[in-house]
């Protein structure tokens, strides 16, 4: 594992700093970036175990070899394009954010002039590494179907369209591509999104969100085919106990990147490539 700093103290960060902990890793978090008015509590949540930090300059100043992004889009779209031109990889969980064909190029040419590159974990899906296969196999069709709890979607442009009876059954409320789909619903497409750039892009990319009464968790589905054949992949990942939009795998896969280097590198349009 290379010393790496962390950008917000949320559920996936506190999820991430167990793992890290457990592991007998911690020496090499070299400190978390809060907001400032966030700095005295994360201070006393952190109980002096790692360096917690307010701003980008001090982040930089200690020279982390990569930055795992696990704040959102804003905090993706303030600290993503600074650091990767400070030289300094970026391991990004808010994938959707590269939705966003301004914030894509500007992440891109940060990263030309500065050399730092932009990772993506897998998240809360598997079957990344068969897609980026099935790309060069030949992939024509690539569709990610998200199905969660009504309560899931509440906050979301999809709340009014849940009410009396479709609250009650399930329904499919959004289709569209994984660029629609991560710009409409940033808090819970990112998945979409990490999908799509593994795949055929986030314009020839599809994504149905559903809401079950029904559903025991959130279900996410990819199913792809082409020249490879057909892949149909399901997988019921569990919501953090903390925050009910983030998934408790997607912590665990920022640690499989950070500790094994088990993610990919892609261009804001797709052609993903794994590495470490």
């Amino acid at each position: 594992m290379r010393q790496f700093a962390l950008i917000g103290y949320g559920a996936i960060t506190e999820e991430l700093v167990r793992c890290i902990e457990r592991g007998g890793e911690l020496e090499m978090l070299l400190a978390v970036l809060v907001r400032p008015q966030r700095i005295e509590e994360a201070r006393a949540r952190a109980a002096g175990r790692f360096t917690i930090v307010d701003s980008l300059e001090e982040l930089i100043e200690l020279a982390p070899a990569i930055v795992a992004e696990c704040a959102g889009h804003g905090a993706m779209r303030q600290y993503g394009p600074d650091l990767l031109a400070g030289g300094i990889d970026v391991l990004c969980s808010s994938v959707g954010a590269l939705a966003d064909r301004g914030f894509a190029a500007q992440v891109a040419k940060a990263s030309a002039d500065g050399g730092g590159r932009l990772w993506i974990p897998s998240g809360a899906v598997a079957g990344i590494d068969g897609l980026l296969a099935a790309r060069t196999a030949g992939l024509r069709e690539v569709t990610y179907t998200s199905i969660k709890a009504p309560a899931a979607w509440d906050g979301t442009p999809g709340e009014c369209l849940l009410v009396g009876a479709a609250r009650e059954v399930r329904t499919a409320f959004f289709e569209g591509s994984a660029r629609e789909a991560a710009t409409q619903y940033p808090q819970n497409a990112n998945v979409g999104a990490t999908v799509s750039l593994a795949g055929l892009g986030l314009d020839q990319t599809r994504v149905r969100l559903v809401s079950d009464p029904s559903a025991t968790g959130p279900l996410g589905i990819i199913e792809a085919e082409g020249e490879f054949g057909h892949m149909r992949l399901e997988i019921l990942a569990y919501a953090s106990p903390r925050n009910p939009k983030t998934s408790l795998l997607t912590a665990h896969s920022i640690y499989v990147a950070l500790r094994e280097g088990i993610c990919f590198a892609a261009g804001a349009e797709g052609g993903g490539q794994s590495g470490r």
